[in-house]
């Protein structure tokens, strides 16, 4: 279980030693802690939110994705890469149960999945849950990297973007869908070649808008060292994209650990790029907003959590790496690895927990 702990920001701000103190617990084994920066850090969570650890495995199940599938009312975890004689597994956790029990599965045609989400395809009726998972298939020595669309009912899946106008991407990290447009917003960083599955990049480290009614393609923002996760404020009128550009072969210190706010533009364009928030622990990984606009990423020493105006409310602290983690009704799970984790009983509502899962709607 877990306790919230209060972080004095003037003692903070006078020591730089204060927080490390403050955390020590004499355990052997990675705990979970709730610390509170800012009061507004309760309201988010809850007053009754408890958090555990679910699994420990010898193995790196959870990684990236994290996609929920109504129909076996199950998340989808991507594993981190081994081999190249080993692709990487999709973890299937299921919520049946709060003992959260687990396989591993594999889907056609997906060599190297990274992030996703759940897909709407072009004219799918919008108020039933989404019928598809869209993965960033980051690609190997033989198979290009590219957007996949994949059914985990009928383990069917289709390419739906392999290439910009000929190019090959680098490593396609994460991806979202706009939820007016259906287009899709999407990340191309080096990962696949600094751990060495594929060749080496040539082509700049971009975000990308694809339509997958007319196959239009275009890079709407530039400039990065790694961009890494992609995600919408709750109106879709704010796109977040984090810059790991401080992970590369090794720890960069010196480059970004650092997520940007940009405005969207009639659906199409990003403009007015600024900084929204930099981890003092880490790098930020996947982001995802809940339903009130706050900002929420993976980074080095478990979720932080900003509000809107970049203001760090608090952490889900775990003492290692989290690369990415997901909402559910009431709670969320968080990927460390070897190690998956869930804090329950939260206020906080995902952004697409609606969508989702039905649940939480207006008219539910």
């Amino acid at each position: 279980m877990s306790q919230f702990v209060n972080v004095d920001l003037f003692a903070l701000a006078a020591n730089a030693n204060y927080l490390p103190g403050l955390l020590q617990t004499g355990a052997d084994a990675p705990s979970i802690s709730l610390l509170a920066y800012r009061p507004d850090f309760y309201s988010v969570l809850g007053h009754n939110a408890t958090a555990r650890m679910v699994w420990d495995l010898p193995w790196e199940a959870f990684h990236e994705a994290g996609i929920y599938n109504k129909k076996d009312n199950a998340l989808y975890i991507t594993s981190n890469y081994q081999s190249l004689t080993d692709n990487i597994n999709i973890t299937v956790v299921s919520l049946d149960s709060e003992d959260y029990p687990l396989r591993s599965t594999q889907f056609p045609g997906l060599a190297m999945a990274n992030g996703g989400t759940t897909y709407y395809p072009p004219g799918y009726d919008q108020s039933q849950p989404p019928p598809l998972q869209i993965y960033c298939d980051e690609g190997d020595f033989e198979n290009y990297s590219q957007l996949i669309a994949v059914n985990p009912n009928t383990n069917k899946s289709k390419p739906l973007l392999t290439n910009f106008l000929g190019r090959n991407f680098s490593s396609l990290n994460d991806v979202r869908q706009h939820p007016v447009t259906g287009d899709l917003w999407f990340t191309d960083a080096d990962y696949g070649y600094f751990q060495d599955f594929r060749p080496k990049p040539t082509i700049p480290k971009q975000v990308y808008r694809f339509e997958p009614q007319t196959g239009i393609i275009q890079v709407v923002a530039d400039g990065f060292v790694q961009p890494n996760g992609i995600e919408f404020s709750p109106d879709s009128s704010i796109v977040y994209v984090s810059d790991t550009g401080s992970q590369q072969f090794g720890v960069v210190p010196e480059q970004p650990s650092t997520i940007y706010a940009f405005d969207v533009v009639d659906y199409k364009r990003l403009a007015n790029r600024r900084t929204f928030a930099y981890t003092d622990v880490g790098f930020p990984d996947g982001v995802h907003c809940d339903v009130d606009g706050n900002v929420w990423a993976a980074a080095g020493d478990g979720v932080h959590i900003w509000d809107r105006d970049g203001v760090l409310l608090g952490k889900i602290h775990i003492g290692e790496m989290s690369n990415n983690f997901a909402f559910a009704p009431g709670k969320v799970f968080i990927f460390s690895n070897h190690r998956l984790w869930v804090v329950e009983n939260i206020n906080a509502q995902g952004r697409e927990v609606c969508k989702d899962f039905g649940a939480g709607c207006p008219d539910s």
